[in-house]
């Protein structure tokens, strides 16, 4: 097998599945439970947020445990907008989000929000002059990803930061799903006020997650009941699911300080072999994320290509997972300003440390030989 959609998740790390099933069957207990069982599954929750800060370089009181990033990404969003609609309900983002990013802000809209989606050149950037000039002064959240998860393109968060701390009525929050542990982005000092993160896009479960909200930050909680995670998300603490994120955590970030150079290595790689295949067109530019490669063969219906090349144990993708079954044009190929042969082929490779300079040079000899098998259904 040749898994290259990492992207839309990574096969969990056997030390992490391991650290899950030692806190399942020891610290099984409630932290909340007055008795001493829960005490010291307390003790272990405290703990984990403690060493995720410490990887973050944060404090322990700004990391919120979630189920993942649409969670964590709506908690940011939508908490944002309801504790602070006094102030102003205008928010901005951009056209090429993830889908629980996206399609968070579209239903604010019918709550009386009022959303601008900024436009991304050919290379899927976003402008920093396009973000300062949509913000007014009802403007209350900017919300921009770091890394587009079908595209692989960077934005200039860091730019766009530096705005916000200019603006101090309004928040900033990131997603970072897709760069966590491949693209560095800093926390401290740049502007960011809420960052979004997911365990199963590094080697984590799904269903484990976190948000840094910097100290400050009012949220409005979607969730209510017994007040845990600093009253932002009621709900008994997956403490297993905790103490596993912080295990891939501090493996993810190791593979980036001593990988990161072999993975660009290897993105380039594939990025060259692609270019030379007759009938492909490749999409990501180069200065995007190294683990991401998107690219079109106009003509072919993208689930053909990711069938043909499934049967032979080959698994590529096309869109987020999150809207992958929708095999329309893709929204973010389409926001970059290409044409319909490509919106509607577009294809995704999405590699993570583990993949190999062998299993890249077989997947693009099976392309070329799918390519001229399927030439007859070619439009």
């Amino acid at each position: 097998m040749i898994y290259l959609d990492n992207s839309a998740t990574t096969q969990p790390h056997p030390e992490v599945l391991k650290s899950f099933e030692q806190v399942s069957t020891t610290f099984f207990a409630n932290p909340s439970s007055i008795h001493q069982l829960g005490g010291e599954t307390e003790k272990l929750l405290i703990k984990s947020k403690q060493q995720a800060a410490m990887l973050l370089n944060v404090h322990e009181d700004e990391i919120i445990f979630t189920s993942g990033g649409t969670e964590g990404n709506n908690i940011a969003i939508k908490g944002i907008a309801l504790e602070h609609q006094g102030r102003g309900k205008h928010i901005i983002t951009t056209e090429i989000e993830h889908p629980s990013v996206y399609e968070g802000c579209k239903s604010l809209e019918t709550l009386g929000f009022e959303v601008t989606y900024l436009p991304v050149n050919q290379d899927g950037v976003v402008s920093v002059e396009d973000v300062e000039k949509a913000i007014r002064k009802d403007t209350i959240l900017i919300s921009i990803m770091h890394v587009n998860n079908e595209l692989g393109s960077i934005q200039p968060i860091r730019e766009i930061g530096e705005i916000s701390k200019k603006n101090p009525k309004l928040f900033f929050h990131v997603d970072n799903v897709q760069g966590l542990g491949k693209v560095p982005l800093s926390l401290d000092d740049t502007g960011i006020d809420l960052c979004t993160m997911s365990g199963h896009k590094i080697h984590g479960l799904k269903g484990t997650g976190l948000l840094y909200c910097r100290r400050g930050v009012k949220l409005f909680p979607l969730f209510h009941g017994g007040e845990q995670e600093f009253k932002i998300r009621s709900g008994t603490e997956n403490l297993a699911g905790a103490v596993s994120l912080v295990k891939a955590l501090r493996l993810i970030k190791e593979r980036e300080d001593t990988e990161a150079v072999e993975l660009r290595k290897l993105s380039q790689y594939l990025r060259e072999g692609l270019k030379k295949i007759d009938k492909v067109v490749v999409n990501t530019p180069r200065n995007a994320a190294p683990h991401i490669i998107n690219f079109s063969i106009p003509g072919l219906k993208p689930e053909v290509m990711i069938h043909t090349l499934g049967k032979q144990g080959i698994f590529i993708s096309t869109k987020s997972a999150c809207s992958s079954k929708d095999l329309d044009e893709s929204r973010i190929i389409k926001a970059c300003g290409y044409n319909q042969s490509r919106t509607k082929s577009a294809l995704r490779v999405s590699l993570s440390y583990d993949n190999t300079e062998e299993e890249i040079k077989t997947f693009l000899n099976k392309i070329v030989e799918a390519i001229n098998q399927l030439k007859e259904v070619m439009e």
